[in-house]
């Protein structure tokens, strides 16, 4: 059985008090972590092709479903905001189309064919990358996914939460975050889904600094779509260039990036 599915380590749930309740989700939760580190090798192969992959034009793809789809959907819409990367680069896709974000589509993950139609329907090629998201590693969705793209030349990748997977084993680069029994057995919206957000920061995080979004450790491509992330930006553009928020604010007006404003200065 898939230790994702295992007994939970704890029992009599609904006599525990709030407090005990917490403390032994806390005590679980803090696992998540350590099961990251023993991946990291893995994580490291997964990003490297995909830096290289992205650095000739290629995308990254997610697939998923549920839990697992929702998570590939809100990273890939976070990095166009973040790092200034067009819409179109990184791509979510869940089982059962966008209204599965917020309600849970019948069978839809029980379909092998499906995930290849959708992500024709963004013409991916040999450039691209494909990650399939499965806590389980079984979701037939992910495998048919994973299996279609690999026949015609795209390079795979996962994150799952059990070893042995049929998930990883269609995946030329498979992540394997071994997260144990949930604290509500089953419950992969729990530990797995902490491990696979976890594990999405790190992938795209490191991927958008390599591929040069990332100045010092500022976000210097960022889009400034409100205030609080225009005073950000402004505040960046004064640490780069020591000068008054004033003037740091009107280069930026005048720029329309925090790259392109310190760039004004350093290069004039």
């Amino acid at each position: 059985m898939a230790t994702t599915e295992g007994a939970s380590h704890y029992d009599h749930l609904e006599h525990m008090s709030v407090h005990d309740l917490l403390a032994n989700i806390n005590r679980e939760d803090k696992s998540v972590p350590q099961a990251i580190e023993k991946a990291i090798p893995q994580i490291e192969a997964l990003v490297n092709v995909i830096v290289d992959r992205m650095q000739h034009g290629g995308r990254l793809f997610y697939i998923g479903a549920g839990t697992s789809g929702r998570l590939g959907v809100v990273d890939a819409s976070e990095i166009p905001p973040t790092y200034g990367v067009p819409h179109g680069r990184v791509i979510g896709i869940i089982a059962g189309g966008d209204g599965a974000i917020r309600k849970a589509v019948e069978k839809a993950e029980d379909n092998p064919t499906q995930a290849w139609k959708d992500l024709e329907e963004y013409s991916i090629n040999q450039q691209d990358v494909l990650i399939g998201i499965a806590a389980s590693g079984r979701t037939p969705y992910v495998i048919g996914g994973l299996k279609d793209a690999r026949a015609n030349g795209v390079a795979t990748g996962c994150i799952v939460c059990n070893s042995n997977s049929a998930v990883a084993a269609q995946a030329d680069f498979p992540v394997e975050v071994i997260t144990g029994p949930e604290f509500v057995t089953g419950s992969t919206r729990m530990k797995a889904g902490t491990a696979q957000k976890l594990t999405l920061n790190m992938v795209s995080t490191t991927v958008m600094i390599k591929l040069g979004h990332v100045r010092g450790n500022k976000m210097v491509d960022m889009q400034l779509t409100n205030e609080k992330l225009v005073d950000r930006g402004v505040k960046m553009v004064m640490d780069e260039l020591k000068i008054p928020y004033a003037e740091a604010e009107q280069l930026l007006h005048q720029h329309g990036s925090v790259r392109k404003a310190v760039d004004s200065r350093r290069h004039a």
